[in-house]
């Protein structure tokens, strides 16, 4: 049996990190689901990384950078550069997304704020319970605490 018949039988007994692990040292190995998995998490932590680079920009409403931005102006801008194309207001950017729960929610996942069923604002979520966002006019792109319970999260794809 040469080693690359015993890849199959070797990651299923370690598991899918250590089938990484694996592939890391041995070559390349096709794992179904993680490659476009890698490649979404890379677009959003580069998102949040150009999000959070533009702290202390203002904010000006209808601004989508690069210097001013709007809540919806900054995500779109951030996935822009990351190689993403989002709509223009937060609602659009919510429909556009796959909706996640709170408990599935990772950083550079886009946090929508609501009132009842209507959509007024996002931001991008950066762990810890915290988002980058542009929040309102004579504010600037800042880090801040979710300060709701009425959100919910989207994961742009």
């Amino acid at each position: 049996m040469t080693a690359l018949n015993r890849v199959p039988s070797m990651m299923a007994r370690a598991g899918t990190a250590s089938a990484l692990t694996l592939a890391a040292v041995s070559g390349s190995i096709a794992v179904p689901g993680l490659a476009g998995e890698a490649s979404a998490a890379t677009m959003a932590a580069k998102a949040l990384h150009i999000a959070a680079s533009k702290k202390g920009s203002p904010y000006q409403y209808g601004a989508t950078g690069p210097r001013r931005f709007d809540c919806s102006g900054l995500t779109l801008y951030s996935f822009k550069r990351a190689g993403k194309k989002l709509p223009r207001t937060a609602a659009q950017q919510y429909n556009r997304t796959h909706h996640i729960s709170a408990g599935h929610r990772k950083a550079g996942d886009l946090v929508f704020f609501h009132s009842g069923s209507s959509v007024y604002h996002v931001g991008i979520y950066a762990g810890k319970g915290k988002i980058w966002h542009a929040p309102k006019t004579g504010a600037v792109v800042r880090l801040e605490k979710i300060w709701t319970r009425s959100v919910w999260y989207g994961r742009v794809s």
